[in-house]
């Protein structure tokens, strides 16, 4: 990744509903976790939009339709259409048809959103290696997704058959806490075929291309709760981004997150888009974000200070990143991160 190592998190001094025109929300973790709304996520994306802040929900979950998650999240308060939803079944369906003949039957191993997406680009939806696919489209099936479904997909990918992933995130955000996600299916067909899939999802290339096609974003700000999909896929695309805290990244996650893990901005929930961001600002020993001062001190990070405990979690960020430059900051950090009861 060819840019600037980013040492401290960026301050603005007007609300990011302001600053940028577009929000490209994730939704698990950061709009619902197990199909209910988050805390103040319903009426921080009705400020937003008054406000004139365009909202489109970007998603590797490739298991629904657009149709589904836009009425989901109309359901929960958030008014949606369709053509706000852009799912990782879109990237990898179109990544798919530039790779085979229009017509092509493609092998499916996951849900409903991903047969469609497959039709919507003139491929033919199969269910059996048997059917001599072109390729095979791997995506998230949900809770009750048969064993035999990783098996068809290992018949076809063993007889070499190009393999396509939806995207690779090994866990997901439930309800009732964190759950396999389609990475870990993916990795069942990696280690019986040996092979290799292609990725369309977050953080890949593909998922940022089809984002950027179907909104049409002139200052897009993404909006996520994973370092390794959300903020790396906004670092790939050379987009500003906000981390929020509400699935499943910790606080102590991100102060020792690697360079392409590192998040623009940082909110405690998506209040975050409704607010301005306080500067980290150096001082003397380290740095200082609201009424915190981050440090180190015989080999660990310090902080002392009170306030808002997202301010001390930036200065936190600050003097790891710094001390890390272009690696992973080995400074302890559970004593001064655990001040902040994040």
């Amino acid at each position: 990744m060819n840019q600037t190592v980013r040492t401290r998190p960026d301050g603005s001094e007007r609300p990011l509903g302001e600053a940028y025109d577009t929000a490209l929300l994730d939704l698990d973790g950061v709009v619902y976790a197990g199909g209910e709304a988050i805390a103040h996520a319903v009426e921080s994306l009705e400020t937003a939009r008054a406000g004139g802040m365009h909202l489109a929900y970007v998603t590797n979950n490739a298991a629904r339709t657009p149709e589904t998650v836009a009425a989901h999240l109309t359901r929960l308060g958030v008014p949606a259409e369709p053509s706000d939803v852009i799912t990782s079944a879109q990237a990898v369906a179109r990544l798919i048809s530039e790779q085979v003949p229009a017509g092509s039957r493609v092998l499916v191993i996951g849900a409903e959103g991903l047969r469609v997406a497959l039709r919507e680009r003139g491929l033919v939806p199969v269910d059996s290696a048997d059917d001599a696919p072109a390729a095979v489209a791997q995506g998230y099936g949900g809770p009750d997704m048969p064993w035999s479904r990783l098996m068809e997909a290992s018949y076809a990918v063993a007889a070499g058959v190009p393999w396509f992933a939806s995207n690779t995130d090994l866990t997901i955000p439930s309800g009732r806490g964190i759950a396999p996600g389609n990475g870990s299916a993916v990795e069942v067909v990696r280690i019986a075929t040996g092979a290799t899939p292609q990725v369309a999802g977050k953080p890949q290339p593909p998922m940022h291309r089809e984002t950027v096609l179907r909104t049409g974003a002139e200052r897009p700000l993404v909006v996520g709760d994973r370092l390794d999909t959300d903020i790396e896929g906004a670092n790939v695309g050379g987009v500003d981004s906000l981390l929020v805290l509400t699935g499943v990244t910790t606080a102590a996650q991100l102060v020792a997150a690697r360079p392409e893990h590192r998040a623009t901005y940082v909110a405690a929930d998506l209040r975050g888009l409704l607010v301005a961001q306080p500067p980290v600002v150096p001082v003397a020993g380290g740095f200082r974000c609201g009424g915190w001062t981050a440090s180190v001190d015989g080999g660990a990070l310090a902080l002392e200070g009170d306030g808002d405990s997202v301010d001390g979690l930036r200065a936190l960020c600050a003097v790891a990143w710094t001390a890390a430059g272009g690696g992973v900051c080995e400074l302890d950090s559970a004593k001064a991160v655990g001040l902040l009861g994040l």
